[in-house]
């Protein structure tokens, strides 16, 4: 131990280590330092550790000066820290020895297996062992980067690595946070989330917006697409999914520049975003002609009145792709639907011709008189899914006139229907009157002749509204983030306005102008520009 702790000055000079040809002596020494560690290490663990202490204090007195026994504490301090880092590098290397051996899988199947984690978990095996860390960092496991979150956690640093790490392979990216584990993207259910609104946020802080003490922020800002247009779009060209959930800070402008730069992207998903419809479908048209689905949920429910028909035009001839198109919570009119969904003679186009999936949900403009002759020729007779969920304008003749075409053998693809409305349906004549339980909805005819559609007409019992006087006296500059909640019944049995609908009052008669020619319908123009206030 002594001439452990005192090694001789010529071994502790520093030399260039030459090959044991040039130096005969050399495999004597190694020899030498092997049997002495192997000394050491052999010491019994029984013994008392007094005795190794009372070794070291003899030593130190045995130094002939100060200047000595600090050398020598600093040597026992080097040496200390020479063993554990060699203790510790060799049980990782024992480790990953024993997890290649004992790991059934090949290098490649293991990198396909972790491409297929959503990146928090690929955090985490990457974190287990060297040989899956080594795997990890392959660019083929960030392909697909899955960085949605139920609270906060992600920044646009974390945003920006995990591109870098994916290089060439890179092909999907989901941003942003979802409202849990029970909400689905292209579910029924709305996913517009609010942080402040969450039951999930015990453990955050809004204090961690801000950039403190050096710390990054754990929210993403609207820079958080900037890889994608940076390095001349090198990023963006390569992208085929974009998935945005509920990023406050997102803008218009960041948005349209991160989709100039995805001239290849197939799926696109935004929700809850505060980006304007007409200005995000008009960079879609512009940048992103080979697009199949588009699914679009508005931050605030029925407040979105921008898009306007060229709009809808230029989306239609320039996006022929598109066969799936959800526009949720927007104050969408029949005969913007209708030009993206079926022929127009006013623009001489069709509507999309490949469109198997339509949702308008929550549309509280739409009466449902696009649905009028869709099923004849190309557009909507191919449709397989069509959801008009919680559409408050929607009016029971027009359902009823559609499930009749139904019967006589339109929509022959058709598979999933949703006419559900929490407050009914509205009645011909006044939209104000609900029909909750409708006797000229040919339902079970439907299910009779077509028992392969599922069929949602899932309607309240009775009224569910309150005083109208109480619409009135709300605010009207007050957000609204989603529907709000039904109301019981007035005890005197009168049918009263929905609080949902204090905003939407100027919708009575949906705000479609329209006139029959040669069996089609045709709306004019000037109700896209114009709001008709009742007073």
């Amino acid at each position: 131990m002594d001439t452990l702790l005192h090694p001789s000055t010529s071994s502790m000079a520093k030399r260039p280590c030459p090959s044991s040809a040039e130096n005969p002596m050399l495999p004597s020494f190694f020899s030498q330092m092997d049997n002495l560690l192997l000394s050491f290490l052999s010491l019994s663990d029984s013994s008392p550790p007094v005795s190794l202490d009372l070794s070291f204090d003899r030593l130190l007195e045995s130094a002939p000066s100060d200047a000595d026994q600090s050398l020598l504490i600093d040597r026992a301090h080097n040496l200390g820290s020479l063993l554990l880092r060699a203790a510790n590098r060799s049980a990782r290397k024992r480790a990953s020895l024993h997890n290649s051996i004992a790991w059934a899988l090949p290098p490649d199947i293991t990198i396909k297996v972790f491409s297929m984690l959503d990146s928090q978990s690929l955090c985490y095996a990457a974190a287990t062992c060297s040989m899956f860390n080594k795997c990890a960092m392959d660019p083929l496991c960030y392909s697909n980067i899955d960085l949605t979150t139920v609270v906060p956690k992600v920044n646009n640093a974390v945003v920006s690595t995990m591109i870098q790490r994916a290089g060439k392979s890179f092909r999907s990216l989901k941003l942003g946070i979802v409202p849990g584990p029970t909400s689905s993207p292209g579910s029924c259910q709305p996913l517009v989330y609010s942080i402040r609104n969450s039951v999930d946020v015990s453990s955050f802080s809004w204090n961690d917006k801000k950039t403190r003490q050096g710390k990054e922020s754990s929210i993403l800002t609207r820079s958080c697409l900037y890889p994608l247009s940076g390095d001349n779009g090198a990023a963006g060209t390569l992208l085929r999914r974009l998935h945005l959930y509920n990023i406050e800070r997102m803008d218009n402008a960041s948005l349209c520049v991160a989709l100039a730069a995805c001239p290849s992207l197939l799926d696109l998903e935004i929700v809850g975003l505060h980006v304007e419809l007409r200005q995000t479908l008009m960079s879609v048209s512009s940048n992103c002609h080979l697009i199949e689905r588009l699914f679009f949920e508005s931050s605030k429910t029925g407040r979105d009145d921008s898009l306007k028909s060229p709009t809808c035009v230029d989306l239609v001839n320039n996006c022929p792709n598109i066969s799936s198109l959800s526009l949720r919570g927007f104050k969408l009119h029949d005969y913007k639907v209708r030009i993206l969904v079926k022929f127009n003679p006013s623009y001489y186009l069709q509507g999309f011709r490949k469109l198997k999936y339509a949702d308008f949900s929550t549309s509280y403009s739409i009466s449902g008189t696009f649905l009028r002759n869709l099923g004849s020729g190309f557009g909507g007779n191919l449709l397989e899914v069509l959801i008009l969920r919680d559409c408050m304008h929607l009016k029971e003749v027009e359902v009823a006139r559609f499930l009749t075409a139904v019967l006589a053998g339109d929509f022959k693809f058709l598979r999933y229907l949703d006419i559900s409305n929490r407050e009914g349906l509205a009645s011909e004549g006044d939209w104000y009157q609900r029909s909750y339980n409708s006797s000229i909805i040919p339902l079970k005819q439907v299910l009779e002749v077509r028992p392969n559609i599922c069929l949602l007409a899932e309607f309240p019992s009775e009224g569910c509204y309150i005083d109208i006087d109480h619409m009135f006296d709300s605010d009207v500059n007050s957000e609204i983030s989603l529907p709000s909640q039904l109301s019981s019944h007035t005890s005197d049995g009168s049918l009263l306005m929905s609080s949902s609908e204090s905003s939407y009052n100027s919708d009575q008669g949906s705000g479609n102008e329209e006139y029959q020619v040669s069996g089609f319908v045709i709306y004019e123009e000037s109700s896209d520009e114009v709001d008709f206030l009742v007073v």
